[in-house]
């Protein structure tokens, strides 16, 4: 059954045993030795709007601080946007909110909606809580909180900003061959009666059981008595996930009861549902080269067929994040597969290691240290390559008492920006656009997919990227205060042994060490930005230039980028479909984006004030100043499709293919460029635009920050902790190009239409 915001659940009293079976957590054992607790909560709710409409001049001021920079001739504003947002209605945010381990209690829809106003200013954005954990009640309450966002943004025709209804579709497994990945699914309209009755969401296992136990609930209640609120409210958030059935199998979504959980099994089956229910939508799929999440081998050619894929949704895709950058492909693999299927550990090559050979490396030299033989050892190290690769995402485990410093830079993908952990180059961008399917040979398949960046933000916090401060607050990640807390949740505290185990041996461990968070720490960004070239600031204005994939991202920068084709006799923007009988050519135009002020503008002071600020936005907002960062240099990357199976991918993207250095004028930099080789190559080519910023500190750019020897191998890292380790004060920067991608131009020789 669903639970009504306004029922109230109470829970009742602990003893002197609880307390002392959680002090190695807490260091409790200073508690009087019989405490009793009675404390009633009713589920939270998605909260209230606090902030009014922005003042019309401040709006105005977006499109003319653009104009003197704009290409002549441009008909269209470029708009900013951020298209994947959690709130506490997730249960990944919800737990990580946990303010005794340096989370912000929780930041329900309304905080989001306030958040991108005023701390922000994005122009639009879209609410993505995970399905998984969304019940009838939360999803009616998400509705009603869009819709209230929507109804303080002025006149519908012009509004401050507009607020986009959806939630995440979110399928892990540890089989490459089960794994779908994540996929962001938004509607155009917020109406009732024009969005679903239930979000879809993936299998839920083990969802609709708290991570944290009903006794240490109550313990954290005490320790924090203020928020005890948020501690035994998370017993009754996952109660309503548990007593929400899930909805029947192979039924219409229309006749579905309206109080249970709707699950689809895989791509396919969440874009029949969508199907069924008819109305406007886009799915978006992202994080897609994390390997935090995403097992070893996962590739995009079992998701590009009529079955797995609908081109009409899923048009636009995520390529960077605060997980990092999902652009790049590389030819190296971090696992091997033999002709039967099994599969094995690479050796390492000139510019990959790959941490199941890593492992084994860290074996042999505990061996070693142990005094046992030479063949020992090798055999040790070939055991523990075997395990971790038997062990998938998990394979940190099967190395007991391993630190973060032990893995240096295995799995990175040396030469690429903001390169996620665990870099998956068979799901990234360049991979996706190079692929194609032959089920049927005369009709086939490819992947169009437009550009976006986006944060992946789980604290109620749209476009976290707009100023590169404030580390903790402005990624995600645990922020874990003391050394007893790091060692419960994160650090492996096994003894270092000169052996590997299997996974099964090591056990079960919680969420956060297997999927190695500790790590993954020194790889939070704070997430990138969705630009559109839009016609107005309305919210079918931006919903046509995204289904057009007139778009392109960003690593978070305001950069401004337009990319069109220019050899007929009007341009053709970034994101079209054209047919050439002639050589394409191409003009490229950035700008770079504002410097930023310290703190917020006056605006925002006059409306808020200062303690409001400080609570919503940390006491920094977008700000800009009238001085742009200058553009660098221009990237052009040429992919050629594949036109048989099994064509190597590698030898079909071109990156850079051309290269244009910029003079970091303020004023921006253009490029114009033909490609003389298109009309002889006789197949499909995409084209697609990088522009880089002169290099600027961003928060873990450096990653594990190598120290290297004279030969360029990494010989020590510096992690960026997610504990005590690195000071609350230190956002881990480094200089780095800040970025915008655009989405290709497919041209097609007229021929082979």
């Amino acid at each position: 059954m669903t639970t009504s915001s306004d029922e109230i659940h109470c829970y009742h009293g602990i003893g002197d045993d609880v307390v002392k079976k959680h002090s190695g957590f807490f260091g409790l054992l200073t508690l009087p030795a019989m405490v009793l607790l009675v404390s009633c909560v009713k589920p939270f709710g998605a909260g209230d709007i606090t902030t009014p409409e922005l003042p019309p001049q401040v709006v105005d001021d977006k499109a003319a601080r653009q104009e003197p920079v704009a290409p002549e001739g441009a008909a269209t504003q470029v708009l900013f946007g951020d298209l994947h947002v959690h709130t506490s209605f997730s249960p990944d945010a919800f737990v990580t909110g946990n303010p005794l381990t340096g989370g912000y209690g929780l930041r329900p829809p309304a905080f989001a909606c306030d958040y991108a106003r005023y701390c922000s200013a994005l122009d639009f954005w879209s609410i993505n809580d995970h399905a998984e954990g969304i019940t009838p009640r939360r999803w009616a309450e998400t509705q009603e909180s869009i819709r209230a966002c929507n109804a303080v943004s002025g006149d519908p025709g012009n509004p401050d900003m507009v607020s986009y209804l959806g939630w995440e579709w979110s399928q892990v497994a540890t089989s490459a061959n089960a794994h779908f990945g994540h996929k962001n699914v938004i509607f155009l309209d917020t109406e009732e009666g024009k969005v679903p009755t239930r979000s879809i969401a993936a299998p839920r296992d083990k969802l609709n059981k708290s991570p944290i136990g009903r006794p240490t609930q109550f313990m954290m209640s005490l320790m924090d008595f203020e928020n005890r609120e948020f501690y035994l409210g998370i017993q009754t958030y996952y109660d309503e996930i548990a007593d929400t059935p899930i909805c029947p199998k192979s039924v219409d979504v229309r006749e579905l009861p309206e109080s249970c959980l709707e699950v689809a099994d895989d791509p396919g089956e969440l874009f029949e549902k969508l199907e069924q229910w008819g109305y406007e939508s886009m799915v978006i799929p992202h994080g897609n080269a994390w390997g935090m999440n995403t097992p070893p081998n996962t590739s995009f050619d079992k998701q590009l067929n009529r079955r797995y894929h609908d081109p009409r949704r899923q048009t636009l895709f995520e390529i960077y994040s605060g997980h990092g950058n999902s652009e790049e492909y590389r030819d190296w693999r971090s696992t091997g597969v033999r002709d039967d299927g099994s599969m094995y550990c690479p050796e390492p090559t000139e510019d990959y290691l790959p941490c199941c050979w890593q492992a084994g490396n860290i074996i042999a030299a505990r061996c070693v240290a142990a005094g046992e033989s030479d063949t020992e050892c090798a055999n040790h190290a070939d055991e523990a390559r075997q395990n971790f690769v038997d062990a998938s995402i998990s394979g940190h485990l099967t190395v007991p008492g391993q630190q973060v410093e032990d893995w240096l830079n295995c799995g990175q993908c040396e030469d690429c920006f903001n390169e996620p952990m665990d870099h998956r180059p068979m799901t990234t961008g360049q991979y996706a656009w190079a692929i194609t399917n032959f089920d049927d040979p005369d009709k086939p398949l490819r992947f169009r997919f437009g550009t976006i960046g986006s944060s992946d933000n789980h604290g109620a916090s749209p476009g976290t990227g707009y100023k590169e401060v404030d580390r903790v607050r402005l990624t995600d990640g645990l922020r874990i205060a003391s050394e007893r807390q790091a060692k419960y949740m994160m650090q492996d505290s096994r003894e270092p042994v000169p052996n590997s185990i299997s996974l099964e041996e090591a056990g079960d461990f919680g969420l956060n060490k297997q999927r190695n968070m500790e790590r993954q720490s020194s790889f939070w960004m704070t997430g990138g930005l969705v630009a559109v070239h839009s016609e107005g600031r309305d919210r079918h204005s931006i919903w046509d230039a995204m289904k057009n994939k007139n778009v392109y991202g960003t690593s978070g920068d305001r950069i401004l980028l337009w990319f069109d084709e220019i050899s007929g006799d009007s341009p053709v923007p970034m994101g079209s479909e054209i047919q050439r009988s002639h050589n394409p050519r191409f003009r490229v135009s950035a700008v770079g984006a504002f410097e930023q002020q310290a703190g917020c503008p006056e605006h925002a002071e006059q409306a808020l004030g200062q303690d409001k600020l400080q609570t919503l936005c940390g006491g920094e907002c977008y700000h800009p100043s009238d001085t742009r960062k200058g553009i660098d240099r221009i990237e052009i990357v040429r992919i050629e499709p594949q036109i048989t199976p099994g064509e190597p991918v590698g030898s079909l993207i071109q990156d850079p293919w051309q290269v244009f250095a910029c003079d970091g004028n303020e004023q921006g930099c253009i490029a114009e460029f033909d490609d003389k080789g298109f009309i002889h190559g006789d197949r499909e080519v995409v084209y697609y635009v990088r522009a880089v910023q002169e290099p600027s500190p961003m928060i873990n750019a450096g990653g594990l920050r190598c120290e290297y020897d004279a030969q360029g191998n990494c010989i020590g890292v510096d992690p960026c902790y997610g504990d005590y380790r690195t000071a609350v004060e230190d956002d881990c920067t480094a200089p780095t190009g800040q970025r915008a991608w655009s989405s290709p131009i497919f041209v097609i020789p007229d021929q082979k239409q």
